[in-house]
C-alpha cells in the first residue's frame, strides 16, 4: 500500500513538472493602453459619465454607440473582441464586483512607475515623476533580447515618447519605434514610407502619436520581420481622459479592441505564429473611480491603482473572466513570461510569482495564489 502511494505521489510530481516546461509558447505580445479603467472593461460605457454633457459632446450618439442597460452586453458592445473571444479562450482578471482585484504595486500610480513594474518586475521608490531619464532597471524586453536564441527578434513600439528612456535604449539596445519617431525613413518598403508620410503631415506633434500609427508600424514590421517578442504601447485612451472627453475615451477603447483582434486575426493566420504566440494585455494604471475623479489619476486619487489584465495564447487556460476573490500585480508579467517561453520563471531579477496560465501547477480555485509573494 505504501509503495503503491508513493508511486502515485511520483507520478504526480512528474506530471506537475512536465506540466511546468511543457509550454508551445514561443512568441510573446503585451500590449498596453494607457490609464484604460476596469470599470469600462468589465462593466461598459459608465452610466453617470456618458450622460453628462461635462464629458460628451454628444450624449445621445454616444449612449447610441456604446450603451445597453445590460452591463453584460453593454461591455460587449465597447469591447467585443475582449467579450466575444479572450472571454471565451482566455483569462481576464480584475473585475472588482467578484472581488477579483488586478493591482500595480508601486506608489505614485503614473505611467512611467506603472510601465516600470510591468517591464521589470520591480515597484522601484525612485522613479517618481513621468520625466524622459533613462531607467536604471533591466526590463524583460532586455532579459530576452540577450538571449542567444531571441537576440535580435525583440521589439518595441509606442505612442507615447517616453518609452526609449523607459527601455534605457542607451544600455539595452533594443529597437524601439516611439511617438513620432521616423525610423522606417531609410527603407524602401512603401507602407513604412507611407506610415511615415502621415506622420510627417501631422501638424500638432504631441507626445503621445495616433494610436493608429503606432499598430500600423508595429504591424507591418510584424509582418516583414516576424519578431518573437513585441510590445505594444498605445497611449491615447489616457490622453482623452485627461482632457475630460469620455466621448473619445469610450472610441478609443473601442478602436484598440479592433487592433487587437485584427493583430490575433493575424497571428492566428501566419504559419510562423499560430498556436504558438500569446497575448499579454494590460494598463499602466487606474483613474479615479468615482464620475468627478475619472479623469484623473496619481497617489491621492482613489482607484488609481485598481488595473485588469487579459491573456489568451496556447498556454492560457481558457477560465475567461475570473470570478474568484484574490489578488494579482502588474509586477508579476515579467516572470509569467519567463514561465511561458523558459518553463519557468528562472531569472532572479523577475522573481515574483507568476500568474496561473496552464500547466504552472498553481491551482486557480485558490485566491492566495493570485497573490505575489
Amino acid at each position: 500500500m505504501k509503495i503503491a502511494y508513493l508511486f502515485c505521489a511520483f507520478a504526480l510530481f512528474c506530471t506537475s513538472v512536465k506540466a511546468q516546461t511543457d509550454f508551445k509558447t514561443r512568441n510573446i505580445f503585451v500590449i498596453t493602453t494607457d490609464g484604460f479603467r476596469w470599470q469600462e472593461v468589465f462593466k461598459g460605457a459608465d452610466s453617470a459619465i456618458i450622460s453628462d454633457p461635462a464629458y460628451v459632446m454628444d450624449t445621445a450618439l454616444c449612449r447610441q454607440l456604446f450603451w445597453d442597460a445590460d452591463p453584460l452586453q453593454r461591455r460587449r458592445k465597447l469591447m467585443p473582441f475582449f467579450w466575444n473571444v479572450i472571454a471565451e479562450q482566455g483569462q481576464l482578471y480584475g473585475n472588482r464586483l467578484s472581488n477579483n482585484r488586478m493591482n500595480v504595486k508601486n506608489l505614485y500610480k503614473i505611467s512611467y512607475p506603472g510601465y516600470n513594474e510591468i517591464l521589470t518586475g520591480y515597484t522601484d521608490p525612485g522613479i517618481i515623476l513621468n520625466l524622459p531619464r533613462n531607467n536604471s532597471n533591466t526590463n524583460i524586453l532586455e532579459y530576452f533580447n540577450n538571449m542567444s536564441a531571441l537576440h535580435g527578434k525583440v521589439v518595441a513600439f509606442s505612442s507615447w515618447n517616453v518609452f526609449p528612456y523607459i527601455l534605457n535604449v542607451d544600455r539595452s539596445r533594443l529597437p524601439v519605434n516611439s511617438g513620432y519617431n521616423n525610423w522606417f525613413a531609410d527603407d524602401n518598403d512603401s507602407a513604412y514610407q507611407l506610415i511615415g508620410d502621415v506622420q510627417e503631415s501631422v501638424v500638432h506633434k504631441g507626445h503621445c502619436r495616433y494610436d493608429w500609427l503606432t499598430y500600423l508600424s508595429a504591424r507591418e514590421y510584424i509582418q516583414e520581420h516576424q519578431p518573437r517578442i513585441v510590445f505594444i504601447g498605445l497611449g491615447q485612451t489616457d490622453e482623452y481622459a485627461h482632457s475630460g472627453r469620455y466621448d473619445l475615451y469610450l472610441q478609443q477603447a473601442a478602436a484598440v479592441d479592433k487592433m487587437i483582434s485584427d493583430l490575433w486575426y493575424y497571428v492566428q493566420t501566419n504559419p510562423f505564429y499560430k498556436d504558438r504566440t500569446t497575448f499579454i494585455i494590460t494598463t499602466d494604471h487606474g483613474r479615479g473611480s468615482s464620475s468627478g475623479t475619472w479623469s484623473r489619476h496619481s497617489l491621492f486619487t482613489k482607484g488609481s491603482a485598481e488595473t485588469w489584465l487579459a491573456m489568451i495564447g496556447p498556454d492560457i487556460r481558457p477560465e475567461g473572466e475570473y470570478k474568484v476573490a484574490g489578488q494579482a500585480y502588474a509586477k508579476q508579467i515579467p516572470a509569467t513570461m519567463t514561465l511561458l517561453m523558459q518553463g519557468e520563471p528562472s531569472s532572479k531579477r523577475m522573481g515574483n510569482k507568476p500568474l496561473p496560465v496552464s500547466g504552472s501547477a498553481i491551482p486557480v480555485s485558490d485566491a492566495k495564489n493570485l497573490t505575489a509573494k
